[in-house]
């Protein structure tokens, strides 16, 4: 007897719907599965017969056989444990499948017939939809993860025996398809708040502008100087969470197992800070199945690079299509995987092999060694930076300062969803969200200047020999400060403020 229902499955950051064809006839007894498999699924044929015998299930003697289709789609994973287990007993006829046409079959069995956690729920739910299907049979641990994904009804299985009941009586199964709204408060961001960081106000309002116009920052500084603290606490300040942007973040932290226990969803600005020694794979992602990097984790939050020139040059050089592109393309011989790639980039590095240059009394570093150093950040990394500022040691004073009268994290966001109100009012329906995306023709059209600081502008320019490049980025971050102050044009004062964070970059690269 042949029988046929729905279960699905990843590929990159997307689910797919599969479908699981069983069928049981008579001729020397087997069990084989096809459909072009990984190890994993494989080894389900072992799952599968001890959990149905260990069910209470007994099951004759026949030939069995299982389809996964597509078979052109390589499929991995333990998911498909429970839709095999139950096509199998429908194709003895010993439950009943017919109400299942609709649905979506997903868990992964234990040998004693208890369905376990899989990882991917939130794609699979949203491929469920997409593709019509009403209802989804998933682990009573997933039930919450599934009721994020709305227009779906949601039923809870503990059991191979469980579902086998369920299927008894298909009036009687009673599914969930609405969520809990405490779900979508975000989640604090612990006891990080820029209120702790004494001192280093360059450092602050470079991260507050950073934040507001999405751009990419650079802090250099000795050691100690307070630019890891800075960077950790860049998520505190960027705009909350919408739904729509939860949900996708969460989908990736879903299918790579890294959900938090308790949540169904990541529910936080995600802030990923791989350690130098990582491969560009491990950025990238990739693998057989394909994964999603770190590049794909810190989609919607930050990047933070510690230590940038110690990554190697492999790693560093591939941040350069993802950051043009917000995606990163990952081409293997079985097919091409896009994964997301829309993150805020935050570097982080010493001026020099020792930290301590240009302090001569405890740096001995050479200048060659110094330009060595140096050089390992090529120049289209470097472009990538609007925000170059350094770090100063930290006085005595500002140490013992008071940190209660430091301005905390709430207070800076504010500022910076006023500015990012402004932006998305400015590039309505240009497909731009944020000022470092400006190309030259927006640039033009929303980066007018008047006479007085067109004039202020060509001196800098001329003074200080810089370039076309250099002059859009500042323009591009005096944008953002004007956006900041809430002014609809920009002023002398933006652009000073703006010239002041390309200085650094003249002053150890010696480019304009």
């Amino acid at each position: 007897m042949f029988t046929q229902i729905n279960s699905g499955g990843i590929r990159a950051v997307e689910g797919f719907v599969v479908s699981v064809e069983a069928d049981a006839s008579e001729g020397l007894p087997g069990f084989s599965i096809s459909g072009q498999l990984a190890l994993a699924v494989r080894e389900a044929q072992d799952r599968v017969r001890t959990a149905l015998r260990n069910s209470g299930f007994r099951l004759p003697a026949k030939k069995i056989t299982v389809n996964l289709s597509p078979a052109g789609v390589r499929k991995g994973g333990t998911a498909y444990d429970l839709p095999i287990a139950v096509a199998i007993l429908g194709a003895y006829g010993l439950v009943n499948t017919e109400c299942l046409k609709s649905s979506m079959v997903i868990g992964e069995l234990g040998l004693d017939g208890s369905v376990k956690h899989v990882s991917g729920v939130l794609a699979l739910v949203t491929a469920a939809r997409e593709q019509g299907l009403v209802r989804c049979f998933l682990p009573q641990m997933n039930v919450r993860e599934g009721r994020v994904i709305e227009g779906v009804e949601i039923v809870g299985v503990e059991s191979l025996g469980h579902m086998a009941r369920l299927l008894e009586h298909p009036s009687d199964i009673a599914g969930i398809s609405s969520m809990d709204e405490e779900v979508w408060k975000e989640e604090q961001g612990g006891s990080l708040d820029f209120r702790e960081i004494s001192g280093q106000r360059v450092l602050r309002r470079a991260a507050e502008v950073a934040a507001a116009g999405l751009h990419g920052i650079l802090l250099n500084g000795s050691a100690g100087t307070g630019k890891t603290m800075v960077a950790s606490r860049i998520p505190t300040i960027l705009p909350a969470l919408t739904r729509e942007e939860d949900i996708e973040i969460s989908k990736t932290y879903s299918i790579c197992g890294l959900l938090p226990p308790d949540r169904p969803l990541l529910s936080k600005r995600p802030f990923r800070s791989p350690h130098h020694t990582i491969t560009p794979q491990g950025l990238s992602g990739g693998g057989i199945p394909a994964r999603p990097g770190e590049l794909s984790l810190a989609s919607g939050g930050v990047l933070f690079l510690d230590e940038l020139p110690h990554f190697s040059r492999a790693a560093i050089e591939i941040l350069r299509q993802p950051l043009e592109e917000r995606q990163v393309v990952v081409t293997r011989v079985s097919g091409s995987f896009v994964f997301p790639a829309d993150f805020m980039l935050v570097a982080a590095m010493n001026p020099c092999p020792c930290g301590f240059y240009p302090d001569r009394s405890r740096c001995n570093c050479s200048e060659a060694e110094i330009q060595r150093y140096l050089s390992r950040i090529s120049r289209p990394i470097l472009e990538r930076f609007d925000i170059c500022v350094e770090a100063v040691p930290v006085t005595f004073e500002e140490l013992k300062g008071r940190s209660l009268e430091n301005e905390d994290s709430a207070s800076i966001r504010q500022r910076v969803e006023a500015a990012r109100k402004i932006q998305a009012h400015r590039f309505q329906g240009t497909g731009i969200r944020f000022n470092s995306r400006m190309g030259t023709k927006e640039i033009i059209k929303f980066c007018v200047l008047k006479p007085q600081e067109e004039a202020f502008v060509k001196k800098v320019y001329e003074t200080r020999g810089l370039s076309a490049r250099r002059y859009h980025k500042t323009l591009k971050v005096a944008r953002t400060i004007a956006d900041l102050a809430g002014s609809a044009r920009i002023e002398k004062e933006h652009l000073a403020e703006a010239f002041g964070y390309s200085h650094l970059e003249e002053k150890l690269w010696g480019r304009g």
